[in-house]
């Protein structure tokens, strides 16, 4: 069931059901779905997690039939039932200022939990910013830090390059389209260095490592890994194709053609387009041409319309691909040196979580020259497509 089925289902069912009832139904849901079943009802239907997990529990013990909604002494209701329309109203206060849209996985809020309370104080409502933390939470918001708000270039159109990102986004999602989330993940140094992080060895047994950073001539030329991420945002599902060449356009599109050819085609079989969204700089920036050619190369090669969404300048944090995958891979290796390619190759494979994230990744030996140029000429023949909204970082590529 996608994403957008179960919140259509949950949506159509909670108006007709009690508070207990709509637990069981939720809970069922969860059950039903299997692994990672709690974490997508829970975002897709606004519940907190601890009570979906203890419905969960209830629901596998085997709930018996009763007129209560809740067991005795079971404290007291939640605020949006003892306050009708707040959660409406927060969602509805919030909105304006959003990046993304309900069902977007690129959605957060510009506005600080305190502005948001003194506003629905003002209209009558009794909360606290943490109450508003929590219901934005239960809403699939998140929080930018205020020292944040303001990282890297200042655009006039940011804020709207985000909102009509996420709005094509999630057209190409309600259709089933396939849409990834595309960089390059930090170069590792490979061989016996110190990787941050700790991890569990026996007491007094650390792993040990150089006591130096500096590359070991003895690995040859190639002693740095480049991992290039595509990141399937419907499925939750990572690939890595890691070089040791260089981080050029070249190699961005070959590793967006791998996965296409390993996942994509299969996960997709009836695709028309494929939409990308990647940062505004780097090997797959909205200047290089370089990109754009290998990238009509693509489309040439596979029949699909490949549209391309770029981040605004000085906002690549905001890339999908960087917290949903990338900090994971991270997280997996920390501590442990990077000894070779195969064990790179293995520890992002090994990568999962809880979620249910998945991940491939296979090892790139092509070899990607620098500096290779694209003339006037070759860009203009290609069959790009500005968007009417900033066409310099909109635009879809035919072949």
């Amino acid at each position: 069931m996608t994403e957008a089925a179960l919140a259509t289902f949950l949506e159509t069912v909670e108006p007709h059901v009690n508070e207990r009832q709509r637990r069981i139904v939720y809970a069922s849901m969860a059950e039903a779905l299997g692994h990672g079943g709690q974490s997508r009802v829970a975002e897709a239907g606004s519940m907190s997690t601890s009570t979906l997990s203890k419905a969960v529990r209830e629901v596998r013990a085997g709930i018996e039939p009763s007129d209560r909604q809740r067991k005795p002494g079971g404290g007291d209701r939640p605020a949006i039932d003892k306050q009708p329309g707040l959660l409406e109203a927060l969602d509805e206060l919030v909105d304006p200022e959003t990046r993304g849209s309900p069902m977007s996985p690129l959605r957060w809020t510009l506005k600080s939990t305190y502005q948001l309370a003194a506003t629905l104080t003002e209209r009558g409502f009794k909360v606290s910013a943490e109450l508003v933390r929590r219901l934005l939470k239960q809403l699939g918001y998140s929080l930018q830090a205020p020292s944040k708000q303001i990282e890297g270039s200042q655009h006039p159109d940011r804020n709207a390059q985000f909102e009509y990102l996420n709005g094509v986004v999630a057209n190409a999602l309600a259709s089933d389209a396939p849409v990834i989330s595309v960089d390059t993940k930090k170069k590792e140094l490979i061989g016996n260095y110190a990787n941050g992080g700790t991890e569990y060895q026996p007491v007094g047994s650390p792993v040990e490592v150089n006591d130096h950073d500096f590359p070991d001539r003895a690995l040859g030329e190639f002693f740095k890994a480049i991992p290039y991420g595509v990141y399937d945002v419907a499925n939750n599902q990572g690939w890595v194709n890691v070089g040791d060449s260089a981080d050029t356009a070249e190699f961005a599109v070959e590793s967006i053609r791998r996965w296409w050819n390993t996942l994509g085609k299969a996960r997709f079989p009836d695709a028309t387009t494929l939409t990308i969204t990647a940062d505004a700089g780097g090997s797959n920036g909205y200047r290089p041409r370089a990109w754009k050619k290998h990238l009509a190369t693509l489309a040439g090669e596979t029949g699909l319309a490949i549209t391309v969404l770029h981040y605004p300048p000085g906002t690549s944090k905001w890339n999908k691909i960087e917290h949903r995958l990338f900090s994971f891979i991270s997280q997996n290796w920390r501590g442990r040196p990077l000894t070779d390619m195969a064990t790179i190759i293995e520890l992002i494979a090994a990568t999962t979580t809880s979620t249910g994230l998945t991940v491939q990744a296979a090892y790139d030996n092509g070899w990607y020259e620098k500096g290779v140029k694209v003339t006037d000429t070759e860009l203009a023949a290609l069959n790009i497509e500005p968007h009417d909204w900033h066409g310099e970082w909109n635009y879809t590529i035919t072949g």
